[in-house]
């Protein structure tokens, strides 16, 4: 173990800095001595930083990285046992080749399978196939007594769904178990449709549910009136060996995950992306994208991970960085989707990534953010005028009785999460219970005082 050294860090949105001591820890003995030093500070872990807000960040206390990356798969089942710091870029790279992919993964593959499970991630396949908890076969965990324990359904499965979702605020995930899905090429087929403005964009995702395992739709965020909400829609399934052009079907599960070119440093200090240079984009994007294409092959990261393609990319926000909100809100709310981004449009920010899925049945995580409804993530730079829009942005999801999504928050308030998560006091229960002296803290647990009662 390193001994630690105090560090600035944020999260993947770069607000809300703040000092922490930062370790890196290869053994389970280690983590001990790391829990055994902590102060009334606490201890948080940190997967590869790209939760947006303040969620793996512990101002005056210690944050911990896991070093351990191994992966182990069984080829025959498709069951995947994977060190909490591994992450689902080497996942992928590893089980796409034998013939498996990740039941659930984000828009990037940047993130630790720790992180994964902490946050419950979500794809564009949650209609049809929920989160990440839903595939777990069990968890290897460190509570904060310093005790690994195993946890599933069954096995202290209070404590089990209370980490899933849980924000690293039960333990830190040691290991996982997870069952993959069988796929017989490295391609995706793929249809795409653009709608000129938000009510037939939700009506094609509503008729479709049911139609392919993947959705998602990008939302243009630049335009109002009657263009509100014009958007290109993309549905998604693994693509088939007979699909593919004969000379790619000898080798139909081959997989490049592409290199990445980072956006400079120095870009991160005069902001990049403004408002003319938004509008422009988006107007560009939306207009190359076909009325109507179906049958289209595409990669795996092309589809999946879109935005890894450039790393750094949040330095594109300059030097204050910008905010993600993402909310869900009821199946039967739509108008809660055009309210906010009525909301949005009409501070024209210089906004390019607007996304919005549906959400199918939640699992029994009292900190999960899936429920079924539509799911909007907004980009947003950080401006002086920002606070007041998202505070009429948590409004509108609080009236329609929505939550947030805490591995994108860095501004909600303690009162609107109590409003959207209405078992927080269930998950509270489990917390005081393996960590009555609260070892596990961060920034985001202290901000949204996630850890009272």
């Amino acid at each position: 173990m390193n001994e630690g050294n105090s560090q600035v860090i944020t999260g993947w949105g770069r607000t809300s800095p703040s000092r922490t001591r930062l370790i890196g820890v290869q053994s389970e003995d280690e983590l001990r001595r790391a829990l055994a030093r902590a102060d009334d500070r606490g201890v948080i872990g940190r997967g590869l930083g790209r939760s947006y807000g303040d969620a793996a960040q512990n101002s005056g206390g210690t944050t911990i990285v896991l070093s351990s990356s191994d992966i182990y798969v069984d080829v025959a089942t498709g069951v995947v046992d994977a060190a909490g710091g591994a992450s689902i870029d080497s996942l992928l790279q590893q089980t796409i080749p034998e013939g498996w992919f990740v039941p659930v993964t984000p828009g990037t593959r940047f993130v630790t399978v720790g992180g994964a499970i902490a946050a419950d991630v979500h794809g564009k396949n949650h209609h049809r196939d929920g989160s990440i908890g839903h595939h777990l076969v069990d968890l290897t965990m460190m509570v904060a007594s310093g005790e690994v324990v195993v946890v599933d359904r069954e096995r202290d499965s209070e404590l089990f769904w209370a980490t899933i979702g849980g924000m690293g605020l039960t333990g830190i995930i040691l290991r996982a178990r997870l069952r993959m899905i069988p796929i017989e090429t490295s391609s995706v087929s793929v249809r795409t449709e653009r709608h000129s403005h938000l009510e037939d964009l939700m009506a094609s995702m509503e008729s479709n549910d049911e139609s392919y395992r993947y959705a998602v739709a990008w939302v243009d965020g630049s335009v109002g009136g009657s263009r509100l909400g014009r958007g290109i829609v993309t549905y998604g399934e693994h693509a088939t060996i007979d699909m593919l052009p004969s000379l790619r079907r000898s080798a139909p599960l081959d997989y490049r995950s592409p290199r990445v070119v980072n956006v400079p440093e120095f870009m991160s200090r005069v902001r990049p992306l403004r408002r003319s240079t938004a509008v422009a984009f988006s107007e560009l994007w939306f207009r190359k994208a076909p009325k109507q294409r179906v049958d289209e092959l595409v990669s795996i990261p092309s589809y999946f991970h879109p935005l890894d393609g450039v790393g750094k990319w949040n330095r594109l926000y300059g030097p204050r960085g910008f905010i993600q909100h993402q909310c869900v809100v009821p199946l039967d709310a739509p108008h809660a989707v055009r309210a906010i981004l009525e909301r949005v449009v009409r501070d024209r920010p210089a906004n390019v990534v607007n996304v919005l899925k549906r959400f199918g049945s939640g699992n029994a995580g009292p900190l999960s953010f899936p429920r079924p409804g539509w799911t909007l993530t907004v980009d947003i730079p950080v401006t002086d005028d920002l606070v007041h829009t998202l505070r009429d942005i948590d409004t509108i999801v609080g009236e329609w009785g929505g939550r947030h999504y805490l591995a994108k928050d860095a501004t909600a308030t303690s009162r609107s999460i109590r409003s959207g998560y209405e078992r927080l006091a269930e998950w509270q229960a489990v917390r005081n219970r393996v960590d009555p002296h609260r070892v596990w803290q961060s920034d985001l647990g202290r901000r949204l005082d996630l850890c009272a009662g």
